[in-house]
């Protein structure tokens, strides 16, 4: 069966379960704590990261970007990525911006120095680095809403990738309570229609031992 190896909070692993839950695909998932740098899980891929997908009759797929072009170029329907050459190429933007820009300025200090550093052993969390992600998540947040307000999705008038990209980072900064969303409605309302999708919900029943998330990160009508 189509195994999707991930770690809970990891944005690529969310991303790639959403797309897999929108091409309404079936797959079991299986935690590798990268950390260990298991011999068996560097043979799938030497980079040690996840997310890692396990494909039937093709083999180890690695990387966040690469699986979901891989899953929109083999199960077209629904299209991830747009029709059209232009829309293809805004999805692609947003999704690189999600996965750089947002990454670098938010999720890596958020996510990465309260859950990441502990299990990686690299020492306390860096409240200087905190600071920073709790700082620059209002510009990100104020993107969405400019988007979502022009368009009917983030890259355009069907949902994509964009979408599943920047709402695999957010629901993972979410899930530490870290998300102001009382301060920007626009993002809210986008984020509360992807929170309804069924591709969604396995990720609002996600809870990581030890760090339970807030009481409205499940709540569709947060």
């Amino acid at each position: 069966m189509r195994t999707l190896y991930h770690l809970w909070l990891d944005p690529a692993s969310r991303k790639v379960r959403l797309a897999l839950g929108e091409k309404k695909l079936d797959f079991r998932m299986k935690v590798e704590n990268t950390w260990e740098r298991r011999p068996e899980f560097l043979a799938m891929n030497p980079a040690g990261e996840v997310p890692v997908l396990i494909e039937d009759g093709v083999g180890a797929l690695a990387d966040g970007v690469a699986i979901c072009e891989y899953l929109d170029e083999v199960y077209p329907e629904p299209p991830l990525l747009g029709r059209a050459p232009a829309a293809r190429a805004e999805a692609r933007r947003l999704v690189a911006w999600f996965d750089g820009k947002f990454a670098a300025e938010v999720s890596d200090n958020l996510v990465g120095e309260k859950v990441m550093k502990r299990f990686l052993g690299l020492g306390e969390p860096s409240t200087k680095a905190i600071r920073a992600g709790l700082a620059n998540i209002h510009t990100h947040l104020e993107y969405i809403a400019w988007l979502a307000e022009s368009r009917n999705w983030l890259a355009g008038n069907d949902l994509s990738l964009a979408d599943l990209a920047a709402a695999a980072r957010l629901s993972a900064v979410d899930y530490l309570g870290d998300v102001p969303w009382e301060d920007h409605p626009g993002a809210k309302a986008w984020y509360a229609r992807l929170k309804s999708r069924p591709s969604f919900r396995p990720l609002l029943k996600d809870t990581i031992p030890g760090l339970p998330p807030p009481k409205h990160y499940a709540d569709l009508d947060f």
